[in-house]
Order: structure tokens, then C-alpha cells, then sequence
């Protein structure tokens, strides 16, 4: 099983990205799939995560971030606009049987992404 995070990138703040994550070895519709970030000395944490039926995002990318998947390319990808400084960090995608927002409940991981938003 394999996933494979791209599309990070330096940004100005308030430009956009798109994130991709493309699985081998799993099929992304039985899955979550999940997006979470970590900056230098912080925690991982969530981002967005999306089931079978619905989105969820974390308070502070609401309304910025778009997460969805491509179910027939076996792709995730996770749209990001308006983005802020604070948004700068490493983004993972991750999958798993849980539909939750706790990292460590996901089983497989992508080797991460860097995102730098500049001012």
C-alpha cells in the first residue's frame, strides 16, 4: 500500500494550492481519506477528512479548504485557497477504516507534502 502526497509548493498568502494523493495497493472509496498538517515543533493535527457521504474540516480551514476524491483515478485531493501564514506546514494524507479525526486511527500514510505560505 502506498500514497503518494504532491502538489505542495510556496505561495503568497491569500493564492491558492491543490494537493493531490494518489493510492496504489488500496482502494480509496472503501477508505477515509484524510488530510492533516504538521509545522515545525507542533503536533500533527487535522485538516479535513471525507467518508462515504460527507466532509468534515477543522474549524480553521473551513470555508478555505475543498477535500474530495476521484474515485474512478483512485486519487484524493485536498483545495486550498485563501491561504493564511499559518497554514504553512507539511500536509499528509491518510487513510483509514475509522471516520475520525484522530491521526493516529489512520492506518496508512502519505510521506507528506511541504506548504509555505509567504507574506
Amino acid at each position: 500500500v502506498q500514497l503518494q502526497a504532491s502538489g505542495g509548493g510556496s505561495v503568497q498568502a491569500g493564492g491558492s494550492l491543490t494537493l493531490s494523493c494518489a493510492a496504489s495497493g488500496l482502494t480509496f472509496r472503501n477508505y477515509v481519506t484524510g488530510w492533516f498538517r504538521q509545522a515545525p515543533g507542533e503536533e500533527r493535527e487535522f485538516v479535513a477528512r471525507g467518508n462515504w457521504s460527507a466532509t468534515y474540516y477543522a474549524d480553521s480551514v473551513k470555508g478555505r479548504f475543498t477535500i474530495s476524491r476521484d474515485n474512478a483515478k483512485n486519487t484524493g485531493c485536498l483545495q486550498m485557497r485563501s491561504l493564511k501564514l499559518e497554514d504553512s506546514a507539511v500536509y499528509y494524507c491518510a487513510a483509514g477504516v475509522w471516520d475520525t479525526s484522530v491521526a493516529r486511527e489512520y492506518s496508512y500514510w502519505g510521506q507528506g507534502t511541504q506548504v509555505t505560505v509567504s507574506s
